[in-house]
């Protein structure tokens, strides 16, 4: 099994006009309606967000769904600190494409499409050439909270709202035979473990291991099934044995039943850890087979217990890091995840339930993505706020 990854396509290609004016409505900037943070202890509140009219790389997105992630909270919440406020979140997106700028003719109006954790990048680094814009080393642009250099610097506002304007290179077509509404976590969740499986190539007999069964260990899971491997899931919950093998799960290990860990010494190929508090990793290494791998994808806003060299150095353990996908290999998680059946276990709520959601998903009390339904946010007022 070795590394690898897709090939991008050009960044900024020069595409060629399209004369369908009927396509290209040149009106200015639109007003929709929106829930966003006013302050660190607003809650989220509705809003009404300016989008700019589509210039000629952009295009123009009606919402239909939005997935709730945990970094919401946080940056609603002020929790990362440096955020500016009002603050629009939502990074998992679908919807239909209702206006395209004068040099897009690869989207078309009515096209079911998606916009996940980034809204531009550089284009122009060795990370952004080799469609891994996740790493741009200039830094990307978040679909929410981030100034954006290419458009006088105004700060992007999410996808709690009825329309959002994307240029063309980050938005991803979203198969029509999957559900708007739990394809849109995929955009996050998905693309973020989806990406080290691929990276590590994992196939027909591999095997496997999932720390933790929250939103990203559920797709974990499923992804990783559909790949063909084999998946043992490790909880610290017998309670949640049941749920694990509901989703596909082969084997599921009480990872703090000492007899258990043993029991799985050099039996699984990768893990995917998705735990984002503070807990130990070395039982885990113990468990990788030679040449094996541990991802995190978890972050833990505390330090980490350390890592003990000698059980990586015996058996050429990895570990590494990863963050989200590149454009080309969202796009290839999108399509594998259409071919497979493979989507999001959500449950969709409306904007007058959000403030309740962000409570539940600290609490721990979702299975496993809560899904906005745009349709819910109501009419913008005659002012924006942001």
């Amino acid at each position: 099994m070795t590394p690898g990854r897709p090939v991008p396509p050009p960044l900024a290609q020069p595409l060629p006009d399209v004369k369908d004016a009927h396509e290209r409505g040149q009106a200015g900037p639109t007003l929709v309606a929106a829930y966003g943070a006013t302050a660190p202890d607003s809650g989220l509140v509705p809003l009404t967000v300016s989008r700019r009219a589509p210039k000629p790389d952009d295009i123009e997105i009606a919402v239909e769904f939005c997935g709730l992630c945990h970094s919401d909270v946080h940056a609603t919440r002020g929790e990362w600190g440096g955020d500016t406020y009002p603050l629009v979140p939502g990074h998992e997106i679908v919807g239909r494409v209702t206006r395209v700028g004068s040099d897009v003719d690869d989207f078309t109006v009515g096209e079911r499409v998606g916009v996940g954790c980034m809204v531009d990048s550089c284009r122009e680094c060795e990370a952004c050439l080799d469609g891994l814009e996740q790493y741009c080393e200039n830094g990307l642009i978040g679909t929410y909270g981030a100034p954006d250099p290419r458009n006088d610097g105004a700060i992007t506002q999410g996808g709690y709202s009825t329309s959002i304007v994307v240029d063309r290179h980050y938005v991803l077509r979203v198969p029509e035979s999957l559900d708007p509404a739990a394809a849109a976590p995929l955009l996050c969740a998905g693309i973020t473990t989806y990406s080290p499986l691929n990276h590590f190539e994992v196939e027909p007999g591999d095997v496997v291991g999932v720390v933790g069964l929250g939103g990203l260990g559920h797709m974990a899971v499923k992804i990783a099934k559909a790949m063909g491997a084999e998946v043992k899931v490790f909880t610290t919950s017998e309670t949640k044995f049941a749920a694990a093998r509901e989703l596909g799960a082969d084997d599921v290990i009480l990872s703090k039943d000492p007899a258990a860990m043993a029991a799985a010494q050099r039996s699984i190929d990768v893990i995917i850890d998705t735990v984002a508090a503070p807990h130990d990793l070395n039982p885990y290494f113990n468990t990788l087979r030679r040449d094996g791998a541990l991802f995190q994808l978890g972050l833990p806003s505390e330090a980490m217990p350390p890592v003990n060299p000698g059980a990586l150095i015996r058996r050429r353990i990895a570990y590494a890091g990863s963050l989200i996908g590149g454009i080309a290999e969202t796009q290839e998680m999108l399509d594998f995840c259409a071919e497979h059946g493979v989507a999001s276990d959500v449950e969709v709520i409306g904007a007058d339930q959000l403030n309740e959601a962000y409570d539940r998903m600290v609490a721990g009390d979702v299975k496993y993505r809560f899904v906005l339904d745009a349709s819910t946010l109501g009419s913008p007022a005659e002012k924006a706020d942001a």
